[in-house]
C-alpha cells in the first residue's frame, strides 16, 4: 500500500440518499460516528459537479487527515481535488493505466465479485491495486447493475483469497445499520 489507511468503516456517498442534507454534512456526521474512509460517488453528476462535490467533502475532512478520501471512477476528479485515491470497477478504466495516471503516492481500489474478477487483480503487477472492494454483499438499490448478492459467506471467501494475495479488502453493497454486524 502507498499510504496507510483504515478501511474498517467505508462510506460510499449517495447524493440522493443524503437529501435534503448536503453530502458534506452527512460525511461529517458519519466520520463523527466512526467512518474511517470515504468514497465520493455520484453516478448522475457531471464531472464538474463531481469535482465540486469532492472538494466539498475534502473540506469537510480537512481536520481529519486519518480519513482517506476516494473518488469513484473519475481519475481526473481525484487528481484535481487532491483525493487520496480512486476506486474503479471491472468495466471502468484498466487498473494498470489508472495506476500510471495516479502515480505511486495515491491509493487504487478495484471492485471484484467473483474469483475470476479477483484473478484480474492478482494478475496485475504488484502494487497496482491497494484495495479490493468485494460485493455486493446484499442487493442494493443504489447500484442495481451490481450483480447477484454474494452474502456474508461469499464475501468472506473472496476476502480470504484477496488478503492472501496481499490486498486490503472491504465489503460493499447493501450494508446498512441493520446488517452491519453481520
Amino acid at each position: 500500500m502507498n499510504r496507510p489507511f483504515d478501511p474498517t468503516l467505508y462510506l460510499v456517498t449517495d447524493t440522493a440518499l443524503s437529501r435534503p442534507r448536503p453530502v458534506a454534512d452527512v460525511v461529517r456526521a458519519a466520520v463523527a460516528g466512526g467512518v474511517t474512509t470515504v468514497q465520493v460517488r455520484d453516478k448522475t453528476a457531471s464531472r464538474r459537479e463531481l469535482l465540486e462535490l469532492t472538494r466539498a467533502v475534502a473540506a469537510a475532512l480537512a481536520d481529519r487527515p486519518d480519513v482517506a478520501l476516494w473518488v469513484n471512477d473519475a481519475v481526473d476528479v481525484a487528481l484535481l481535488a487532491g483525493a487520496d485515491g480512486v476506486h474503479v470497477g471491472q468495466d471502468d478504466l484498466p487498473p494498470a493505466e489508472v495506476r500510471a495516471l495516479l502515480g505511486p503516492g495515491r491509493l487504487l481500489g478495484f471492485s471484484v465479485s467473483s474469483v475470476a474478477e479477483l484473478d484480474v487483480a492478482r494478475a496485475l503487477p504488484a502494487g497496482t491495486v491497494d484495495l479490493v472492494g468485494i460485493g455486493p454483499v446484499w442487493t442494493t438499490p443504489t447500484k442495481p447493475d451490481a450483480g447477484g448478492a454474494l452474502g456474508p459467506d461469499g464475501v468472506r471467501a473472496l476476502a480470504d483469497a484477496a488478503r492472501a494475495a496481499g490486498f486490503a479488502t472491504v465489503a460493499i453493497g447493501g450494508i446498512d445499520a441493520t446488517r452491519a454486524a453481520e
